[in-house]
């Protein structure tokens, strides 16, 4: 069960981040339904942390994926882990064993910058090293969907600061969605004060409530 010192938290849920993933991200944001109907989908990341969600999720696209379609997975870390970490972590689930073998092969041994790997011709992982509200500023790509994936907010509170989801708001296309585990006050204002229209959804496992929404066209 990987644990950050620097915020005194773990990775994922205790229950099953496999299935976490699923419910919370893929599921919040629709995304299964919603993949046949484009050619080139973006989504965007606030937190890789061991590469868990981008496995699961490109588990799923490969099942869903017609011809011609690409994944973009755009991530931002501020620490990123090293490959033998993520192998360690990702090890629980044998479900996602093809994607997390893929990743660790192309992981750089010393990530910094951006790291961009090309998976064949239809999935893109670019994860972008640096704090997130340094770096989505200046990111050139809008998105489709975002999986605000951070430290509990209480413990990592610059990641869900309403200057950042003003950001993610403004990098998001209109109809874009996003979906996260956490459901805080503060950080339901917050989305709100940028302009998503938010949801209140039952959580995962344990969790009562988690957070999904929507950027409303013009």
């Amino acid at each position: 069960m990987p644990y950050s010192a620097e915020f005194g938290d773990h990775f994922y849920c205790r229950e099953d981040g496999r299935l976490e993933c699923d419910y919370v991200f893929l599921g919040g944001n629709g995304l299964v339904s919603r993949w046949p109907e484009t050619i080139d989908f973006t989504i965007g990341e606030l937190g890789f942390g061991t590469g868990l969600n981008f496995c699961e999720t490109w588990r799923q696209w490969k099942q869903q994926r017609r011809d011609g379609q690409r994944l973009n997975f755009i991530s931002f870390e501020r620490f990123p882990m090293q490959a033998d970490e993520i192998d360690r972590a990702l090890s629980r689930w044998p479900e996602i064993d093809a994607e997390k073998q893929a990743l660790c092969g192309a992981w750089p041994e010393r990530p910094t910058g951006d790291v961009s790997i090309d998976f064949g011709s239809d999935v893109r992982l670019t994860v972008i090293i640096g704090p997130a509200e340094i770096r989505l500023p200046f990111s050139a790509p809008v998105f489709d969907a975002w999986y605000l994936d951070g430290f509990a907010p209480l413990r990592n509170p610059d990641l869900w600061s309403l200057d950042l989801m003003r950001c993610v708001f403004d990098r998001t296309v209109a109809g874009g969605t996003f979906a996260t585990y956490a459901a805080a006050g503060f950080v339901r204002r917050n989305l709100q004060a940028a302009g998503f229209t938010v949801e209140r959804r039952r959580g995962y496992g344990a969790k009562r409530e988690m957070l999904c929404g929507v950027k409303q066209p013009a």
